[in-house]
């Protein structure tokens, strides 16, 4: 059994013109929980983001989406975690993959940034620790290094975001399995996913 989850964190850009964004797969998952378990977000200064509680699977759970901008992200976690004395092993962090294509969804322990900016920032503000879980929801790759900027930044056609509706659409089921620890056995699950699609 893994550490139970006390920290869900969406990844994404605060503002109007960022919320359709590619960027922004992380806030859309915690969106749909919040739906899902009826709880609202309430803007909190010292956190340096929108937060909500829910109990699931019989754990009271903080709900995070920070509004720094995505490459400032750790500030707000590590607030957060700081503030109720949450180990970086029970932070689960939901954000878009660019190694995974659109309607593929992985759940991993710990790893480094593979190049994404706000786990980049995550990690240094979490004095360098990376053993979070991280939720990672496919967005495909532009096919070139040079074009993923305009790519995270954009809006995916309608088809591309339906897949991705439907892989967080996939994981919600999971959360309270993961929230309880059971890492391993939903990581089989997920990926078992993948080979039978």
């Amino acid at each position: 059994m893994g550490t139970p989850i006390s920290l869900i964190v969406g990844l994404g850009n605060p503002g109007y013109e960022y919320q359709n964004t590619r960027h922004n797969a992380g806030v859309w998952f915690l969106q749909a929980l919040a739906r899902q378990f009826n709880v609202s977000f309430t803007e909190q200064a010292k956190f340096f983001g929108i937060t909500a509680r829910a109990t699931i699977a019989g754990h009271s759970v903080h709900l995070l989406a920070p509004m720094t901008f995505m490459n400032l992200s750790g500030k707000s976690v590590a607030a957060l975690a700081q503030f109720f004395k949450i180990s970086t092993e029970a932070i689960l962090v939901a954000h878009d993959e660019l190694d995974l294509l659109p309607g593929t969804v992985r759940l991993k322990q710990g790893g480094g940034s593979g190049g994404h900016n706000g786990l980049k920032d995550l990690i240094r503000a979490l004095g360098n620790q990376n053993n979070f879980q991280r939720l990672r929801l496919g967005i495909g790759h532009p096919g070139q290094t040079s074009a993923v900027s305009n790519y995270v930044l954009g809006t995916p056609p309608s088809s591309e975001k339906q897949r991705i509706e439907a892989a967080i659409e996939m994981a919600l089921p999971e959360i309270p399995a993961i929230i309880r620890g059971e890492t391993q056995a939903v990581m089989n699950r997920l990926n078992r996913e993948r080979e039978e699609n």
